[in-house]
C-alpha cells in the first residue's frame, strides 16, 4: 500500500482554503478563476487532472513543518501564494498573447482581454484576503504582518521582473547579468518568499527563514533557465504551450542572450533583422535554432541551471532541519527543476 506523502495529506486542506476564497456572488467571474486553476471547463463543468502542480503552496507547507511548526497553520498562506502565482499567469498570458496554458485555451483567449485583466486582479485581491485567515489558525498578528509584507514585496519584484522581461523584447543587446537580475525578480523572488513564509509561520527561526529564502531564490533561477530551455527545445505535450513560442514572442531567454554574446557582427545583423520584424516566421525560428545549436547554447544553459540548482541543494542540506517534513521538502525542491525532458 502506498503511504501518502505529507504534501498529499495537506492537499485537502489547501483545496478547502482555495474553495473558500472562490465563493463569490458573481458566479461567472469566479468561474473564470476556477477555470484557470483547472477545476472546471469553460462551460462550468468539473474536470480532473487539468490544474497546475501546486509546487509553491506545497513548498510553503513543508517549510512550515520542516522548522517544527504545524503545516495546517500555514494553509491560508499557501493558498494565497497559489493565488498570487496564478494571478501572474493570467496577466502573463495576456501580455504574451499566449493562446494556451496547461494544454487548453488561456482565460483571455476565451473571455477577452478586459475580463481576463479583471480576473487576474480579482485573483490577486483574493490572495490578500486569504492571508487574514491566518489569525483563525492562531498565527500572531506580528507574523501575519511579516508574511503579508514579504508577499507584497515578492509581488512588486515579480512586476519589476515582468517589466524587464517585456522591455527586453525590444532590446537586442541584453546581457546575461541583466537576464539573471530579471529572472531573480520574476521567478526567484516568489519561490524564495514561499519558503520564507512557511518557515516564518512555523517557528521563530529568523536565520533559517532567511536562508530558505535564498535557497528558494536560487531554485527559482534554475527553474526559469530550464523553462527557457524547454521553450526552445522542449516537447509541446509536456509544456502545455507551443514550442518556439518564446522565440516568436521575441523573449530574450538565456539561450538567445548567449547567442547574441557569441555572434560576430554579420550574425548580429541577422538577429537584428529577425527581431525587428512585426511577425517572426517559422523559418526565422528554424534559423535561430540552427544558430543556437552551432554555438552549443543548450549545454551552456543546462550547465548554468545545474550550477544554481546544486548550490541551492547544498545550502538546503546544511540547514539544521531534521524531521520527515524536512526530508520531503528536500525531495520537493529537487523536483522544482525539471532536469529531464
Amino acid at each position: 500500500m502506498n503511504v501518502p506523502t505529507l504534501a498529499q495529506r495537506y492537499q485537502r486542506g489547501l483545496v478547502a482554503e482555495l474553495e473558500l476564497a472562490l465563493q463569490g456572488r458573481i458566479v461567472p467571474l469566479y468561474d473564470m478563476l476556477r477555470y484557470h486553476l483547472g477545476w472546471i471547463d469553460e462551460h462550468g463543468e468539473p474536470v480532473e487532472g487539468m490544474g497546475g502542480k501546486g509546487i509553491r503552496p506545497n513548498l510553503c507547507l513543508l517549510a512550515c513543518a520542516a522548522v517544527g511548526g504545524r503545516a495546517e497553520a500555514a494553509l491560508p498562506a499557501a493558498a494565497a501564494i497559489e493565488l498570487v502565482h496564478n494571478f501572474s499567469l493570467i496577466h502573463d498570458d495576456i501580455e504574451d498573447e499566449s493562446l494556451q496554458r496547461r494544454h487548453r485555451p488561456t482565460v483571455w483567449s476565451i473571455w477577452g482581454v478586459p475580463q481576463a485583466v479583471n480576473a487576474g486582479d480579482s485573483m490577486y485581491t483574493l490572495a490578500r484576503l486569504v492571508l487574514y485567515r491566518l489569525e483563525e489558525h492562531q498565527v500572531s498578528e506580528r507574523k501575519i504582518m511579516r508574511v503579508a509584507k514579504a508577499l507584497d514585496e515578492a509581488c512588486i519584484k515579480l512586476c519589476e521582473g515582468q517589466y524587464l522581461d517585456l522591455f527586453f523584447q525590444h532590446k537586442t543587446d541584453v546581457t546575461i547579468a541583466e537576464y539573471i537580475d530579471m529572472i531573480g525578480l520574476k521567478t526567484g523572488a516568489l519561490i524564495g518568499t514561499t519558503l520564507f513564509v512557511g518557515a516564518t509561520i512555523g517557528a521563530n527561526r529568523t536565520k533559517v527563514a532567511s536562508s530558505l529564502y535564498s535557497i528558494g531564490a536560487g531554485l527559482g533561477l534554475a527553474f526559469q533557465i530550464w523553462d527557457d530551455i524547454l521553450g526552445i527545445w522542449g516537447v509541446s505535450s509536456q509544456m502545455g504551450k507551443a514550442v518556439g513560442e518564446d522565440i516568436i514572442n521575441k523573449k530574450k531567454s538565456l539561450p538567445i542572450i548567449y547567442l547574441w554574446e557569441h555572434s560576430d557582427e554579420p550574425k548580429k545583423d541577422a538577429l537584428r533583422n529577425i527581431y525587428s520584424k512585426d511577425v517572426i516566421t517559422n523559418e526565422d525560428v528554424e534559423l535561430i535554432m540552427a544558430m543556437l545549436d552551432r554555438i552549443e547554447a543548450r549545454p551552456f544553459s543546462e550547465h548554468l541551471a545545474e550550477r544554481y540548482f546544486d548550490e541551492a541543494m547544498v545550502s538546503l542540506d546544511r540547514l539544521p532541519l531534521f524531521n520527515p517534513a524536512a526530508d520531503e521538502l528536500k525531495s520537493l525542491c529537487a523536483t522544482v527543476v525539471q532536469r529531464n525532458f
